[in-house]
This record gives structure tokens, C-alpha cells and sequence, in this order.
């Protein structure tokens, strides 16, 4: 603290009292803008913060991927900041041969497919500084597909396939490899049933299903 003697002097004790009328003014001034100027600066940082901790799923997701012997479109469409709705149209498709056919034979065959997701990890990839973006990030679904007796491409004549629907529990890894480019890995065991009946056989069928995803894709 800062001391003033007084004099004798009025003269220079008014001028004494004014200047630590000012100081004290000014002091309480600094005073507040220190004090607002750290509030907003906590806020700000709270604000920066809560985007950090609450990741989201992109809004939606269109692609294509290829695996196996297939080809699919697909859409992810953000239910929550940790589930997406993807949707999926494709064509799964089979090679036979050997010494009982002319010629090897092969078929696409269309598929229907509906797959919610939860993706878990994407707060712990932000904070490994890791990407998130294109949805990249480890999930579990529940994988429903259909096959339809619509149409076939194949080059042998007559050749259809029997209706079926699976339900298959999964897991699985999405990564983007650049801007464009990505890589899904995973595995399942489901169920799947088979509508014989439609197709001529005397009655409908089911058996365990399996699902291993190997597919690489472009994200537009």
C-alpha cells in the first residue's frame, strides 16, 4: 500500500486525496474487468471442453464398398452422437464349377440390408488424438439382411435363389484411410431362415448364419 503524507499545504493535500480518490476508483475498475474477463475465459474453455468430451457420428455417410464377391451402396444416418441407421443395397454374389458342369458358373444376387450401430470408442479416439471422421471407429450392430427372388446375373440360364432373411449380431472396425478412402474389418454369428416353400421345396428351412466383413470403400 502506498502512503501520502499530509502537509501543511491544503493546496497539495486536496491534490493528495484526489489522486487517491482516483487510484481507488481505478483500482475497483481493474478490479472488475480482471474478474469478467476470467469468467468469460472459463466459459469459453467449459464450452471448448464439452465439445472435446461429446463426440458425434457424422449427420449422414454415403459410399461404396466392395468385399468378397460383392459390391454395396450404402447410407449411415445419425440417430444419436453414438448410433447410426445404415441402410444398404447391393449384390452378394457365387462361383461354382467342376467336371459335373460345362463351364464355371457365377451369380450376383440382389441384398437388402438394415443395421443399426452404436459406435463406443469414439471419445476415447478423440482423446488419443485419433479420427473420427467418415464414422471411423470399432462398433457392435445388429446386421438384418434379405436376399429376394427378384433377379439373378449369372452366366448360366434358369438360375434363381431361395428368399432368405439373417439376423446377425456383430462386431466390427471402420477406418478411413486419406479423405475418400476406408477399410471395414468384423465378424458375427446370427440366424437365417429360408422361405423354400416359394421356391418349390416342400418346406421352409433355417441355419446358423456367419458373417465376415472384409471390405474396402469410397466414401462421397
Amino acid at each position: 500500500m502506498l502512503v501520502y503524507p499530509f502537509n501543511t499545504n491544503k493546496a497539495n493535500n486536496k491534490k493528495l486525496i484526489f489522486i487517491l480518490i482516483y487510484k481507488q476508483q481505478y483500482s475497483n475498475r481493474m478490479k472488475k474487468i480482471t474478474t469478467i474477463a476470467f469468467i468469460l475465459s472459463v466459459f469459453i474453455c467449459n464450452a471448448q471442453d464439452t465439445t472435446k468430451v461429446i463426440p458425434s457420428v457424422e449427420k449422414s455417410v454415403f459410399g461404396i464398398q466392395t468385399g468378397w464377391l460383392g459390391i454395396y451402396g450404402y447410407n449411415e444416418s445419425r440417430l444419436s452422437n453414438t448410433i447410426a441407421l445404415r441402410s444398404e443395397i447391393g449384390f452378394d454374389g457365387g462361383f461354382w464349377g467342376g467336371s459335373f458342369y460345362p463351364k464355371t458358373g457365377f451369380i450376383a444376387a440382389p441384398i437388402l440390408t438394415v443395421e443399426p450401430r452404436v459406435y463406443y470408442n469414439l471419445k476415447k479416439r478423440i482423446s488419443k488424438s485419433k479420427r473420427i471422421d467418415g464414422n471411423s471407429g470399432n462398433f457392435v450392430s445388429l446386421k438384418t439382411s434379405f436376399h429376394p427372388d427378384w433377379f439373378v446375373i449369372s452366366n448360366y440360364k434358369d438360375v434363381s435363389v431361395v428368399s432368405d432373411i439373417s439376423i446377425i449380431p456383430s462386431w466390427g472396425i471402420r477406418r478411413h484411410i486419406g479423405k475418400h478412402f476406408n477399410y471395414e474389418v468384423g465378424a458375427g454369428l446370427g440366424y437365417r431362415y429360408y422361405f423354400a416353400k416359394s421356391a418349390g421345396y416342400l418346406q421352409n428351412e433355417s441355419d446358423v448364419a456367419f458373417d465376415l466383413r472384409l471390405r474396402i470403400g469410397y466414401t462421397f
